[in-house]
């Protein structure tokens, strides 16, 4: 009888419903445990950062993003972003917003560290998002050669193959990265502004995201070897110049040479 009554209750439409829910339900919670533990510091805010981070925002972001960030038809809502992209867009000075255009620019910060701690604190409340890195994720001491693979794979089209920098549509560009923190590389990976991807860590692992601060870094510390690099421009930069001044050199070496000649 009991066989019976399960039999039924299986051949019902909403029992795969159920069980398709309960398992995308487990399976989502256990991945987004397992990243948070993996890839994120410990985010235990206090009350007072949280109201602070409110004060602050009221003050400074709301004209904008609305009061309570919930967005307006001047900028996007903040709910759901994460502490590490107000991390990113505040302690880059890129937040506030000099002006409006195509892409904003970094800048040097307005607010202190610990006012961007309180901001953080106070957006991170509002509903899950990225976290800020923790650190030892951000110490450079990974794999370079790792690093340089993934990064010649899923950066190098925008950022340049050593990360120089480059030119996109729409007079938006990707920023040189031989300056950048590698908090910000993180943070940029995981949050995806302007034009960037999000990186997560089903993408590239924590890990994943060390190699290529660690490889960056050392790109930053070892210039080129092998004599001027015209700015890590590239392969058609390098070979613009050997057409226009190598090649041209050798034709008036040519040049000169029948001249003298007759």
């Amino acid at each position: 009888m009991l066989k019976r009554k399960m039999n039924s209750a299986r051949r019902k439409p909403f029992a795969a419903i159920l069980v398709i829910a309960a398992g995308l339900a487990i399976t989502g919670g256990g991945y987004a445990a397992a990243t948070a533990a993996t890839s994120a510091k410990s985010e235990v805010y206090t009350a007072a950062q949280q109201d602070s981070g409110r004060k602050l925002f009221l003050a400074n972001c709301a004209s904008c993003h609305g009061s309570n960030a919930q967005g307006t038809k001047a900028a996007p809502s903040l709910i759901g972003v994460g502490a590490a992209s107000v991390a990113f867009q505040v302690g880059s000075g890129r937040m506030p917003a000099q002006a409006s255009g195509p892409q904003l620019t970094d800048k040097p910060s307005q607010f202190t560290d610990q006012q961007i701690t309180d901001l953080a604190a106070w957006v991170a409340s509002l509903a899950p998002g990225p976290a800020i890195p923790d650190d030892k994720w951000l110490q450079a001491d990974g794999n370079a050669q790792k690093g340089g693979e993934l990064f010649r794979i899923n950066c190098a089209m925008c950022h340049n193959a050593v990360g120089a920098g480059g030119a996109l549509t729409g007079g938006k560009w990707a920023p040189p990265l031989s300056g950048a923190d590698p908090a910000e590389i993180y943070e940029a990976m995981i949050t995806g502004p302007q034009n960037m991807p999000v990186f997560n860590d089903a993408n590239l692992t924590p890990q994943d995201k060390s190699d290529i601060i660690t490889y960056l870094v050392y790109q930053r510390e070892h210039p080129s070897a092998g004599g001027y690099e015209l700015a890590n421009l590239g392969p058609v930069a390098e070979g613009l110049f050997a057409w226009i001044f190598a090649l041209g050199f050798i034709i008036a070496i040519t040049v000169w040479l029948g001249a003298k000649s007759n």
